[in-house]
């Protein structure tokens, strides 16, 4: 857990909340006792990245309409967008699967990736704060924008 740390520049106060945004419901299912999985903050971090990706262009893009403020956070937060950045993290090499996700690629699966990446900014948001949400998210975003994201 230390070596995504150092890679997402963050440093988990609740290692727990680290854990349980890289449990995927297979893992959860498998366990012999009760474990938490990652669809919970799944929930929450779609929330947080949508708001800063919003006021990130709000904020940022002069006087666009709001059709194209929509357009662009959709395509910013979007499954293939969010994979990716799950991708550039290597997100699924820490992922807890179950068995048979495992075996059926699941850690390079785009929705498990997508879903892992909005867990983990739950997360630092939990853990952080929105500061601290946001810091990670930003960079990823604007990168993806300026690649014509």
């Amino acid at each position: 857990m230390e070596k995504l740390e150092a890679k997402i520049g963050y440093a988990f106060t609740d290692k727990t909340l680290l854990e349980t945004a890289l449990t995927h419901t297979s893992y959860a299912n498998e366990a012999k006792q009760k474990v938490p999985n990652n669809e919970r903050l799944e929930f929450l971090g779609d929330s947080v990245l949508s708001f800063v990706v919003a006021d990130w262009l709000f904020n940022g893009k002069a006087r666009l309409p709001e059709g194209e403020l929509t357009r662009k956070r959709a395509s910013l937060v979007c499954e293939p967008a969010l994979a990716g950045f799950a991708r550039q993290l290597g997100l699924g090499q820490y992922m807890r699967l179950g068995k048979g996700e495992e075996m059926s690629g699941g850690r390079n699966r785009a929705s498990i990736l997508a879903d892992a990446f909005e867990a983990l900014i739950a997360a630092i948001y939990l853990d952080g704060g929105a500061k601290e949400a946001a810091d990670f998210i930003l960079p990823y975003v604007q990168n993806a924008a300026d690649a014509g994201g």
